[in-house]
């Protein structure tokens, strides 16, 4: 294996914050009982895309029934749908869906990570949560070299990448399409791919293929779609 592939290996194995692990392992339980059609991953959720990626998208933590089941960041829930449509809209995937982890999906030039691995209650990972999973980040953003964009998906997402990179919040604020110079890389947010976001127009198709396109442009991949 890689490097890269035995990082994501040992993140599937974390169990360091025992609230996540007593609620992704919980979830899993009580929806495979419930729907027997279902098998969930109920795991840390590792990485996933090209290892030569130049853009990291970076998000906030697997849904419960999204990433928790399938094992997949964005997989399973309405914030893939509308995140993978896009990003073969813009040239970075080769096909428009991700169901599973065997259906074929391939990112070009793209990794998804987030702060957290693991289902969070509610949505919401503590603090403490946050510093545990970030010794993984930093693993796996030593082993992604020719990362130049990171593509911050929500406040917590950006504030992490900050944190990661020792940096100040107040310093480096966010907001929608924001950008901010951090030497050898740039710092690109955008708002939450969440179904609240996408649903009440807070966050359009439109609003999200202008930041990825704004993202090859930083990291010097070709504007041609795919």
């Amino acid at each position: 294996m890689s490097d890269l592939e035995t990082v994501q290996a040992e993140i599937t194995a974390c169990r360091r914050c025992p609230r996540l692990v007593e609620w992704r392992e919980w979830v899993g339980r009580e929806k495979r009982a419930a729907y027997r059609k279902w098998e969930y991953w109920a795991r840390p959720v590792p990485g996933f895309g090209d290892p030569d990626a130049k853009i990291l998208i970076f998000g906030l933590a697997p849904g419960a029934h999204g990433s928790n089941r399938t094992g997949r960041p964005f997989t399973g829930d309405a914030s893939g749908d509308f995140l993978y449509p896009a990003l073969y809209r813009a040239g970075l995937a080769n096909q428009p869906l991700s169901r599973h982890r065997g259906d074929g999906l391939e990112l070009r030039g793209v990794y998804i990570t987030a702060a957290v691995r693991c289902a969070p209650p509610a949505n919401k990972p503590l603090p403490e949560e946050i510093r545990n999973c970030s010794s993984w980040t930093d693993l796996e953003l030593s082993l992604l070299r020719q990362v130049r964009v990171y593509l911050a998906l929500g406040r917590i997402a950006h504030d992490a990448l900050l944190e990661h990179h020792g940096l100040r919040k107040g310093a480096y604020p966010f907001a929608h399409g924001c950008e901010h110079d951090l030497g050898s890389r740039v710092l690109l947010s955008s708002y939450h791919v969440s179904r609240q976001n996408t649903n009440t127009g807070k966050l359009t198709a439109p609003m999200f293929d202008a930041v990825l396109e704004r993202a090859k442009a930083l990291a010097g991949l070709s504007s041609e779609k795919g």
